[in-house]
């Protein structure tokens, strides 16, 4: 049954992992995201899970895809330094289509930057950190539940269409304590793999089907030949350098992320029917975007707010739909303009005007200190 629980985000993120079949949680401690870690090895076990200590991050997310492949539900968390050390192998990830989901609590930044500052400047990192074309989904919570909710959904997705899924939280939500509603082990509706409709002598591991481009998945002990091989290969999973067989795989991997964007993409528009402006924000600085918000309407003046839940894709037709009575776009992001590219990439061929706001402080602002961030850009409402 669902219950009510004060928990803080990286609790509440550790409970949801739980309530969606997690099995293996394989991690290395780093702040703000080692009490998720600390929490899930005092609970998993008595749901039958197996929590593990790698000696480092790159170690960690290479465990996991091995998991994914043995049939388990896996997931580990991490901030900014660690994300680092895995970028690699969440191409390799990516590849093998192995439905990992991280927990990347953002922090200060460049390099160690403020271990306990939090910062949002991670956003292009969490779609491109590893080489080559490929495709993961991210999602950015806002609030303790929807933390939640989107490791849940990140469950659903990365299983749905085997896929690298990454919740994009941060310091704030990480450790801000909240009521939040959870529920028990299958109480939350999660998407599993599906299985080989081949026998084992006829079956390509990563032969797509054609109305989802997502392939069948067989896991190690049952039978199949399942190679998991990290260079270019065919449906068979055998190493091949024929051109055309390279573009028909990255295409795939994109492709099958835009062919199911109706189970991907999700954003949030407060105010926006009648706004001439409309403010951008995403995770816990959307808070105190929703606050100036208001205030400003008090004052009468038209002013909505377009927030992202998913980063990666962004919902282009929900961000169209949100400017629709507008003329003026404000992008307000704690970084120098990582979010704004994209809204400019969409937005600027309409005319409007696309400001940013850069907010580069380690801890978040509340409205009135947002406000000052505006003038300080020269953006006045």
């Amino acid at each position: 049954m669902a219950r009510r629980e004060f928990l803080t985000g990286n609790e509440a993120m550790a409970e949801a992992a739980i309530a969606a079949g997690l099995r293996v949680f394989i991690g290395y401690p780093i702040t703000p995201a080692s009490d998720l870690f600390e929490y899930l090895a005092e609970k998993l076990p008595s749901y039958g899970g197996v929590v593990f200590q790698a000696e480092d991050e790159i170690a960690a997310i290479n465990a996991l895809v091995g998991a994914t492949y043995a049939g388990a539900k896996a997931m580990t968390a991490t901030s900014g330094p660690g994300f680092s050390l895995m970028a690699e192998s969440l191409g390799l990830a990516a590849m093998l289509e192995a439905p990992i989901v991280i927990v990347y609590n953002m922090r200060t930044g460049p390099s160690t930057g403020i271990a306990t500052g939090t910062g949002q400047g991670d956003v292009m990192q969490s779609r491109w950190a590893s080489h080559g074309h490929y495709g993961v989904v991210v999602y950015s919570p806002w609030s303790v539940q929807e933390a939640y909710n989107l490791v849940v959904k990140a469950f659903d997705t990365a299983w749905r269409l085997r896929v690298p899924t990454i919740v994009l939280s941060d310091a704030v939500i990480a450790h801000t304590r909240e009521l939040a509603v959870v529920y028990e082990p299958g109480e939350v509706k999660v998407a599993d793999r599906k299985p080989p409709r081949e026998p084992p002598g006829e079956f390509k591991p990563f032969k797509p089907d054609p109305d989802d481009l997502v392939p069948p998945m067989a896991f190690y002990g049952e039978g199949y030949a399942v190679l998991a091989e990290s260079l270019v290969h065919d449906e068979r999973g055998y190493y091949t350098t024929d051109p055309e067989n390279y573009e028909r795989l990255v295409k795939r991997l994109e492709e099958k992320i835009t062919r199911n964007k109706h189970h991907v993409v999700s954003s949030e528009a407060r105010y926006t029917e009648d706004a001439e402006t409309v403010i951008v924000a995403f995770g816990t600085l959307a808070r105190s975007a929703l606050a100036l918000v208001k205030d400003l309407r008090k004052q009468g003046k038209k002013v909505g707010l377009w927030r992202p839940v998913s980063i990666w894709p962004l919902d282009e037709e929900g961000l169209s739909k949100a400017v629709e009575h507008a003329d003026r776009v404000i992008v307000a992001e704690m970084n120098l303009g990582q979010l704004y590219r994209e809204v400019a990439r969409i937005l600027g061929p309409t005319g409007r005007k696309i400001e940013l706001v850069p907010v580069l402080t380690p801890e978040l602002p509340g409205p009135d200190e947002l406000l000052g961030y505006f003038r300080k850009a020269g953006v006045e409402i």
